[in-house]
């Protein structure tokens, strides 16, 4: 072979060997943890996707995702973490509380982006908000903290009403918080409150059915996944029931429910994914302070107001991010 020619092919091949090189690399592999099914996360599933694209990742492209779902099932938490942890992904993103203290609990060096209600240190997730330490960062978003302000929406549309139930799960987290906080502010207003405890799908009939023998004014549903997850069930029964009815997340507006008024969770989920694809690209959850989702959501469904023969007043409808006819 002549001189010229050897020289040509080698550096020919010394110039495609990284490229072939980088193309063998494997694939990232975010763990995805959370506490629901599939079909009660799509949309926060799609902002999550949509933030992970902003620092340039995409799902089947150059990041794959591996779906664990506890499928509203919470002992089953710690055999899915556990699982991505012998998985050895690259990233574990809870999305939830519960699957954000499990996660943490499962690992202290597999990076986790947490996207949770409720104050990130006082569930023991990070040190503090501006410096996170070890390998948890994430997205707090407001959902405890809003119980007074949601009674006072429930006021403004029955200011007559004295007995209010306060319908929580038992088992989530946050929920003493909540009831606090609405107690509280029931004391400032006069009102009477009733707190109906439901930690499973089966519970939260048994809660309605009691109105019969303890009837209430309005309705205000607590936050966690298991009563996200049944917002249908909840919107269809307080409609049953005939109770006014305030909730923590716009979905449930959207599925039929009187009126909402929580934090923006699709864009919490979507800081999410930028957090995670960040750490993607070689940052350390450490370096990384802890995001505070602030967008909130007042969202009235006038359908079901004229179902129920009520008329919000001037005042509500104003400050109303989207009404709903």
């Amino acid at each position: 072979m002549r001189r010229r020619q050897f020289i040509t092919l080698a550096s020919g091949a010394a110039a495609a060997w990284p490229l072939a090189a980088r193309a063998q690399q494997p694939m990232p592999v975010v763990g995805f943890l959370s506490s629901s099914a599939p079909v009660d996360r799509a949309r926060y599933l799609t902002a999550f996707r949509q933030g992970l694209r902003e620092p340039g990742y995409l799902e089947g492209q150059n990041v794959a995702i591996e779906y664990r779902w506890a499928q509203d099932q919470a002992d089953r938490l710690p055999d899915l973490a556990a699982d991505l942890v012998r998985r050895q992904v690259t990233v574990i993103a809870a999305h939830d509380t519960p699957s954000s203290i499990v996660a943490k609990a499962a690992t202290t060096t597999i990076p986790i982006v947490f996207a949770s209600g409720g104050d990130p240190v006082k569930l023991g997730l990070v040190a503090s908000l501006n410096r996170p330490g070890g390998n948890v960062t994430g997205v707090t978003f407001v959902t405890a903290e809003l119980g007074a302000k949601q009674l006072g929406l429930l006021h403004e549309l029955q200011p007559g009403a004295v007995r209010v139930g306060v319908l929580v799960d038992p088992n989530f987290a946050l929920t003493q918080s909540f009831v606090s906080d609405v107690q509280v502010a029931a004391l400032s207003i006069g009102k009477q409150i009733e707190v109906l405890e439901a930690p499973t799908g089966h519970d939260i009939d048994t809660a309605f059915a009691s109105l019969a023998q303890k009837p209430i004014d309005a309705l205000s549903v607590g936050p966690g996944p298991l009563l996200d997850n049944r917002r249908v069930q909840l919107a269809t029964l307080a409609a049953y029931h005939r109770v006014p009815a305030i909730y923590p997340l716009r979905v449930f507006a959207e599925a039929g429910g009187l009126m909402s008024y929580g934090t923006s969770i699709t864009d919490a989920y979507r800081q999410a994914g930028v957090y995670t694809g960040r750490i993607l690209k070689g940052e350390k959850p450490a370096d990384l302070p802890v995001m505070q989702s602030i967008k909130f959501e007042f969202v009235i469904n006038l359908n079901t107001a004229r179902a129920f023969g009520l008329t919000f007043p001037p005042g509500l409808l104003a400050i109303a991010d989207e009404v709903i006819e």
